[in-house]
């Protein structure tokens, strides 16, 4: 089963581009959205963050507002965070492969948007940016409710740099010519890998 990592930096329109590939039947894995499940009222984090960070729980399940505010600007308190979320998130994704190769597919996307930055491309066997002009990218992400110049330049920061990641990338789609553009050039990529896949076999 061939893993295909799906990132790109804020704005780029990576969420779209994920569920393209998904309307393609390929599977694929919201790295956000398990951890906004393991956040949930039941979630498997509420008791690990709430015995470390007790102000950070509301109602049964994290705030993430409270606990950002809790580890903001606090290196060994995020550390302790990251260390408390990444064993249970791995545990996830490695239940959701094992799902999807007991389901027989071929060709499965991560979606996960910190791919580079946290070195995830080792782990997967292809690399799909998503990538867009900046001048795109700004208007698209400043037209969001509440983001400021400031605050869009503070994530643009701690992000690799677009270039960087359409060098490392082995396919890129460039969102900035429209959904029906996006679409066709995501059918290519998934025709390639597949056709990969069943060459290896």
């Amino acid at each position: 089963m061939m893993l295909v990592g799906l990132t790109g930096s804020i704005g780029m329109g990576k969420t779209e581009t994920a569920k393209m590939f998904a309307a393609l039947g390929v599977p694929v894995y919201d790295a956000d959205a398990a951890v906004h499940a393991l956040y949930a009222k039941g979630g498997d984090a509420v008791g690990p963050i709430g015995a470390a960070f007790p102000n950070a729980i509301k109602d049964g399940a994290v705030d993430r507002a409270a606990l950002s505010k809790a580890v903001l600007g606090n290196p060994e308190a995020f550390k302790q965070l990251e260390s408390i979320i990444h064993p249970l998130v791995a545990k996830v994704q490695l239940d959701w492969l094992d799902l999807q190769k007991k389901s027989g597919a071929d060709l499965v996307v991560l979606d996960i948007p910190l791919l580079f930055e946290t070195g995830g491309e080792a782990r997967v066997d292809k690399t799909v940016v998503v990538s867009a002009p900046a001048h795109v990218q700004r208007t698209r992400v400043l037209a969001r409710s509440g983001m400021t110049e400031e605050k869009l330049d503070a994530i643009l920061a701690k992000q690799v740099p677009d270039a960087e990641k359409r060098e490392k990338a082995d396919y890129v789609v460039d969102t900035s010519r429209g959904l029906a553009d996006a679409r066709a050039q995501v059918s290519e990529i998934v025709k390639h890998l597949r056709g990969s896949v069943s060459s290896a076999h």
